[in-house]
């Protein structure tokens, strides 16, 4: 019993270490981009933004993950990839890139890891941005990483999180979850009353539960818990101020709080309040970025996450895999719109994914949202 109770315990625990660094470096790079132009913001082919904090996570992730605990032959489904920094014209970027994550691991003993010996030049954080090329599947040990989820978020100094979920045999079975500018005032969440404001410059305040936190959790632990972010010159030290996090004991529709993704553009609004107003939810919906929509649904804060993607976006399992684990274990429900388990075994994508994704607190709620489901799918223009 004590074996099973271990289980995965090493893993976690670097995990959550690793995302904390990670949200320190995201930190600073989102200051930076805020006080100054935002030349460090490129598009990608399907013109979502990347930032110097998306190749600098990877890296920081790859690195540590190869360092600690895998070794050279680490198995990690990532985002991103090096051929923007590989090019010819990119000199200036890489080096950004390069020193933001030396910086980083110089920090690497105040979260309890060595850093390295010797800092790691161009070609060692090239390698390791470029070992995060697993496609996953259903065998072997695949972790799964999204370095900057919500970089609209992001780039805005609104929400955004650090994402790292560990998947064996296609089984997800632990999920870490960085919000670095998650509010404890759950209504300071709403998209619509961030005005676009990122962290003061003032010294953080006294209580370190004002902003910020990591959430993970382990598979069948039927436990989330949470930790406030590191502050100042404060070090970590296990298990941090850690309390344990549960969902919303709400089941009744009317008294609800939702989230939907900020974005319309993967996202079929129009679906979803039709939706929301058949089940008699009254409130107005939280538009949030990123996988915080998952963290509020594991701490209570809001009840129902629905997504319901437009024609053709394929979800990918990144975007989804650290937040499924936490809401899960911390009481919670999610399935796809026919009421079924997501698929991770099946590479990047949540392949035959019914229709779209409900997240909710428990399972009362959650009958009633997928009955409400098919009783709107027909009239619904989706």
């Amino acid at each position: 019993m004590t074996e099973e109770k271990d289980k995965y315990g090493k893993e976690l625990d670097l995990a959550v270490r690793i995302v904390h660094m990670a949200c320190s470096l995201c930190q600073k790079v989102q200051q930076r981009l805020i006080s100054t132009a935002s030349e460090q913001v490129l598009a990608k082919d399907d013109d979502s933004p990347v930032t110097i904090a998306d190749w600098s996570v990877q890296a920081i992730v790859s690195w540590l993950l190869s360092e600690f605990l895998e070794g050279p032959n680490v198995c990690i489904v990532a985002e991103e990839d090096v051929q923007t920094l590989s090019k010819s014209d990119a000199a200036g970027l890489l080096a950004a890139v390069v020193n933001t994550v030396n910086e980083c691991l110089v920090e690497a003993p105040k979260y309890g890891l060595q850093c390295p010996k010797k800092a790691p030049g161009t070609s060692k954080i090239l390698e390791a941005i470029s070992r995060c090329n697993s496609t996953g599947g259903p065998t072997g040990r695949h972790w799964v990483l999204d370095p900057v989820d919500g970089t609209l978020g992001f780039v805005r100094g609104d929400q955004y999180a650090v994402a790292l979920a560990l998947m064996e045999e296609g089984k997800l079975v632990l999920g870490v979850l960085g919000c670095p500018n998650y509010p404890m005032k759950k209504e300071l969440l709403n998209y619509n009353h961030q005005s676009h404001q990122t962290m003061p410059k003032s010294p953080p305040p006294s209580d370190i539960w004002e902003k910020g936190c990591v959430m993970y959790a382990r598979r069948g632990s039927a436990q989330a818990w949470m930790q406030p972010l590191i502050h100042g010159d404060s070090k970590f030290e296990w298990p941090n101020s850690a309390r344990l996090i549960k969902v919303s004991p709400i089941d009744d529709p009317s008294l609800a709080t939702f989230c939907e993704p900020v974005e319309k553009a993967n996202s079929n609004h129009l679906f979803t309040a039709g939706l929301a107003n058949s089940m008699g939810l009254k409130k107005q919906p939280i538009r949030v970025h990123s996988m915080v929509k998952y963290a509020a649904i594991a701490r209570g804060d809001a009840e129902v996450f629905i997504k319901f993607a437009r024609s053709g976006y394929k979800e990918k399992i990144w975007d989804h895999a650290a937040g499924v684990v936490i809401v899960e274990e911390a009481g919670g429900v999610v399935t796809d719109a026919g009421g079924r388990p997501l698929d991770f075994s099946r590479g990047l994508y949540l392949e035959g994914l019914d229709r779209g994704i409900i997240a909710c607190s428990g399972p009362t709620l959650h009958d009633k949202i997928i009955g409400a489901v098919y009783a709107s799918w027909d009239s619904s223009n989706l």
